[in-house]
């Protein structure tokens, strides 16, 4: 069907919906301003009305859109919509006439195909609305939401957020009419709750900030929250102090208030010998206040609270009574610290050994105990230099007892944070300390990463067992879902390896950690664990696992085979997840301007995860692949994996065909390459002849180029290596003018189709090109 929409009729006309009800969470105003917008356009659209431009807001008790330079009305719709031929037969016009309800001799026929026209006559905007604001409230997407009154017994009635109280709904200075949930649409609104008692009446979208500003509301989200930020710097620079900006819970401020004033309080200093962290989180998460430094950059005994009033007394009672509340929070956490301190974090490990850190993966004990193996091979391995491996392995062990502390029970975000602070106060070696508290590092793109060689050991090992173990049983990502976080972990491990610059394969390590996962499994079913490097092995219709040439364990290839406490055999998945890596390495570089089809170039040459030398290989492919040269041999080498890709099998039958001794003619595979150059090789010396001067010279080029590619590539000297290919593209180029590849004579063709095959092996020694996009 297709649709013609009317212009507007009139001068444009502002329109104003103002939703009020009680307190609308902070966290949920943001996403409800876009959704009043989307649902807006969406019903006006419906009617072929178009808003030029929409303005939201949002206060703990209103949601507000302004819609400016709407028509009056709209003018009539012709709408079209094709139907079958002229020349159908008739069940499908019958099918038709009853889809549009018209009669024959109402269809309009061009160019032999019928179609049913209509003439929608325009309507006004007023009617639009008024229909669109209960469409509006009951298809409303509130993550939570209410029913509320004697409406509510019903489960058709309305829902929202909290009750709705009333709504304002002007068009121009016209009331459009309706009723949601028993409230009427009107031009009254409310004022502050505590400023401004009785009604505030509107008179058109125009007025209506000014009216509130006047009733002491600010409906300005934006507003409001640079009054917090400024107010609260002052504040703090008042007292001599600085605020620790939050610009999350800034937004958060704003919504809770309609008239923000922010105030400065204290609380005892005592509380100070609480870790700064615990301090600021408690202040932040319980009581949404700001947290303030002194001029060291210590934490000081000071916090920041926004009132929704402004107090006849300054705020004095106000700070009194958050500084009541705030101090105890405080107690409470200062108790779980101090009781924490009293038991040290190793006496806290076997309660690990009761949280199941998968039902498929044993429990947080059993992790431990991989990492910590893991960590103390990754130093001994030498992946990670300059680290104590007992250092590795002790910082692993006490690094998740924080877990089952009073502390991170309270506030689960300070896992790892609360372990340092324990493993420095019961005497841990400082890189102990500091690895404990830092080993779920980096946690976001823009966390920071460690660097401290004891801290990158548990870090490193702790990511690589998280990942190896979910690929093992088979829990892996699917589209936007990745519930144990493994897209995270990978990238971690790529920011890690690439910020510390670790050499290695990665494969090798993943081996490791699966090794130690097939561990963790042999000791939960009750067996002995060989001293023997433990890996799978697939033999008829079983998987064995095997400790050097000795079987520890045979069982089916099935998913009812018990292993790993009822996972099927079938799910452990022994191959490394280097494709998974690949793709995190490609969404990480993105955000430096590495192209991700020169990653797969790389990747796709196999053998390559040394991560450190891939990203070196794929930066000097990039810097050379933008030049002329680079360009250039990209073109010459695709068509001649074009011309392989397309010739080579011909060749093979063409030569079978002339009755001569052809060792391809019993091959079928179409990558030509590495037989033809053995055919030349055999078959010059009963036949050679005179090359033709661009042949000869692409010979001599590739003679010299590929040992130079060869020996700078084995220097990982990247940039070197593509030097050397760059002496390629003007023989290349002159091969293709001056050379005729599909000679007639079969020995010329073949020998020009090998040389083609040492173009593309030359190149591939450094990446595969036809990976390349362009």
């Amino acid at each position: 069907m297709s649709v013609q929409l009317a212009g507007a009729s009139g001068k444009g006309i502002d329109f104003l919906l103002e939703l009020r009800s009680e307190e609308i969470p902070a966290r949920m105003q943001a996403k409800a301003r876009e959704d009043l917008s989307r649902l807006f356009v969406g019903e006006l659209a419906k009617a072929g009305i178009a808003a030029p431009r929409i303005t939201t807001y949002a206060t703990p008790r209103r949601l507000v859109l302004i819609a400016h330079d709407l028509p009056e009305a709209t003018e009539a719709v012709r709408e079209e919509v094709k139907g079958p031929r002229a020349s159908a037969p008739p069940q499908a016009l019958e099918g038709f006439l009853r889809k549009t309800g018209l009669t024959r001799e109402a269809l309009t026929e061009r160019d032999g195909v019928l179609f049913a026209v209509t003439e929608v006559p325009g309507r006004e905007t007023a009617q639009v609305l008024s229909v669109a604001i209960p469409a509006i409230v009951r298809a409303f997407p509130w993550p939570k939401s209410m029913r509320w009154g004697t409406a509510s017994l019903s489960p058709e009635s309305p829902r929202w957020v909290r009750p709705l109280q009333g709504i304002v709904a002007l068009f121009g200075s016209e009331v459009i009419r309706c009723e949601v949930a028993g409230v009427t649409s009107g031009a009254v609104t409310l004022g502050h709750r505590f400023h401004h008692a009785g009604p505030v009446t509107i008179g058109s979208a125009g007025d209506y900030v000014g009216k509130l500003r006047e009733a002491q509301v600010i409906v300005d989200q934006d507003e409001r929250a640079a009054i917090i930020a400024v107010g609260a710097k002052m504040a703090a620079q008042g007292a001599g102090l600085r605020l620790v900006e939050d610009e999350g819970l800034l937004a958060e401020n704003a919504g809770l208030t309609e008239w923000p004033v922010p105030l400065i309080g204290r609380f005892d200093e005592a509380f100070l010998s609480v870790p700064p962290e615990v301090i600021q989180l408690t202040a932040r998460v319980n009581q949404k206040y700001f947290v303030c430094r002194d001029g060291d950059g210590k934490l000081a005994n000071a916090f920041v609270c926004t009132a929704n009033i402004d107090a006849t007394d300054g705020g004095d009672r106000i700070v009194a009574g958050n500084a009541k509340v705030l101090a105890a929070r405080l107690s409470d956490a200062k108790f779980f610290y101090e009781t924490d301190l009293k038991t040290r974090l190793e006496d806290q490990l076997p309660r690990l050994d009761k949280i199941v850190f998968h039902e498929k993966l044993g429990t947080v004990a059993d992790k431990v105990e991989r990492v910590a193996k893991l960590a103390r091979w990754l130093v001994e391995s030498g992946v990670v230099e300059g680290a104590d491996p007992a250092h590795a392995e002790r910082a692993a062990r006490l690094a998740k007892a924080d877990l089952v502390t009073g502390m991170v029970g309270e506030f689960p975000e300070l896992q790892g944070l609360m372990g340092g602070y324990y493993a420095a106060a019961q005497g841990e070696p400082a890189d102990v300390a500091a690895a404990v508290r830092d080993h779920y590092k980096p946690v976001g793109q823009g966390d920071d990463v460690p660097t401290a060689p004891v801290t990158v050991a548990v870090a490193l090992a702790d990511k690589l067992d998280t990942l190896r173990g979910f690929f093992l049983i088979e829990e892996l990502p699917t589209g936007s879902k990745d519930p144990f976080a493994l897209r995270r972990a990978a990238l971690g491990v790529i920011r890690l390896v690439t910020a510390n610059g670790l050499r290695g394969e990665l494969g090798r390590w993943l081996t490791q950690a699966v090794d130690l996962h097939l561990e963790t499994a042999l000791r939960r079913m009750g067996r002995e664990v060989p001293s023997e490097p433990l890996y799978l092995s697939v033999q008829g219709d079983d998987r064995r696992l095997m400790a050097g040439d000795a079987e520890v364990l045979r069982f089916p290839i099935d998913r009812t085979a018990p292993f790993y406490g009822g996972v099927g055999a079938a799910g452990l998945h022994p191959a490394p997840p280097i494709d998974f890596f690949a793709d995190r390495l490609k969404v990480q570089q993105r955000e430096a301007g590495v192209r991700h089809d020169l990653i797969d170039a790389v990747f796709a040459l196999g053998g390559e995860d040394d991560l450190v030398r891939l990203l070196a290989r794929v930066h000097a492919l990039q810097a050379f692949v933008t030049t002329e040269d680079g360009a250039n041999l990209l073109a010459g080498y695709k068509r001649a994996a074009n011309i392989l890709k397309k010739e080579a099998p011909g060749a093979s039958r063409h030569i079978a065909e002339t009755g001569e001794e052809d060792p391809l003619s019993e091959v079928e595979d179409p990558e030509f390459a590495s037989i033809a150059a053995e055919y030349v090789r055999t078959e010059r010396e009963k036949r050679d002849y005179a090359r033709e001067p661009a042949e000869a010279a692409l010979v001599t080029a590739l003679d010299a180029a590929e040992p130079r590619a060869a020996a700078a590539v084995e220097a990982e000297d990247f940039a070197g290596a593509m030097a050397a290919l760059a002496s390629l593209r003007a023989p290349i180029d002159a091969f293709f003018t001056d050379v005729t590849v599909n000679d007639a004579d079969p020995h010329k063709r073949a020998a020009r189709l090998a040389l083609l095959a040492r173009v593309r092996d030359a190149v591939h020694r450094v990446a595969d090109f036809s990976k390349i996009e362009g």
